[in-house]
């Protein structure tokens, strides 16, 4: 009998709780989670999709909008240039051209070139003529001064996901997006494609491609150094038909570690237009001081007319 007695007890207390108000409170929920209609897609379909599109452009010839801001958190502050209006050309494997011009005047403010290894760029206004390699190996106190084209091409157009030294594993990710019926920001599921690649010191993480289950389209991607580092984070916007392709007309382009924005606004574009070996030439123009990056020991060097000295 006495073994019953708690017993007894737990089963008055579950009795009265649920009759004396003061001891709970209870509230709604709302839902956070996004209304829109979300398609499904395996894994290898989301590949697949990514090999097919990258096989499918083979060159980019674009007008587009550059905005710039550069600055952050180790600067303290963020400047906003002024967007240009510019060109882009793109051929495979490696070649890529941009020109910017100057607001209103329309004269150039710069022309990039680059064939995969090494790039050069003309700046007018300063009269400088900049060749080096495609790597950064000193990095500059100017973040403007650390771009290289590699960062616009690696942005513009998906590599294909081949061969043994390259593994795709698939997240189901969750985004933050704004809801098409209330307008409010709720949570949406996504697939997200992580890149898994062979290196020098073994596998690491190389790219995030994350997919909008809206429509199937990627609409970020997460570029990421050999230690684990965001090296670029591209965010893709308003999908257009271009020549039968579907392609982004808005790019935000961020370089964490260096702190700089680019932003790529399609005017108009050709997709897989023949581009000749000459619309990537770029010649120092004569008169200009020429300036190597990347020099013997780090060092740059200046060159104009009829002197040369490291600095």
């Amino acid at each position: 009998m006495k073994s019953s007695a708690p017993f007894r007890a737990l089963l008055l207390f579950a009795l009265i709780v649920p009759l004396t108000g003061c001891l709970f409170r209870s509230h709604k929920v709302e839902s956070r989670r996004s209304s829109a209609e979300l398609k499904t897609a395996t894994q290898q379909e989301l590949v697949a999709w990514i090999n097919n599109e990258a096989q499918r452009i083979q060159s980019l010839n674009a007008t587009v909008d550059i905005a710039t801001d550069v600055g952050g958190e180790k600067k303290g502050k963020v400047t906003q240039y002024q967007e240009i209006r510019g060109y882009i050309l793109v051929r495979k494997p490696d070649m890529l051209r941009m020109i910017g011009l100057m607001p209103i005047v329309r004269n150039r403010a710069f022309d990039m070139v680059s064939d995969g290894s090494n790039f050069k760029l003309w700046i007018p206004p300063k009269n400088k003529f900049y060749v080096g390699s495609n790597e950064v190996t000193v990095p500059s106190k100017n973040a403007l001064e650390n771009l290289r084209p590699k960062v616009i091409y690696d942005a513009l157009l998906l590599y294909q996901i081949t061969g043994p030294d390259r593994i795709a594993v698939l997240e189901n990710g969750i985004e933050t997006v704004t809801d098409p019926k209330t307008k409010k920001p709720v949570e949406q599921s996504n697939y997200e494609l992580l890149l898994i690649q062979r290196g020098d010191r073994g596998w690491y993480l190389s790219r995030k491609i994350i997919f909008d289950r809206t429509d199937l389209l990627p609409n970020r991607q997460i570029i990421y150094d050999t230690n684990g580092n965001v090296a670029t984070d591209v965010r893709y916007g308003e999908f257009k038909d271009y020549s039968g392709v579907p392609f982004p007309s808005v790019l935000r382009i961020t370089r964490p570690q260096e702190e700089y924005d680019i932003t790529i606004g399609l005017v108009k574009a050709t997709i897989n237009q023949p581009l000749t070996d000459e619309q990537f030439a770029l010649n120092q123009p004569g008169g200009s001081q020429l300036v190597r990056l990347n020099g013997p020991n780090g060092t740059q060097a200046q060159a104009s007319g009829n002197g040369q000295k490291e600095r």
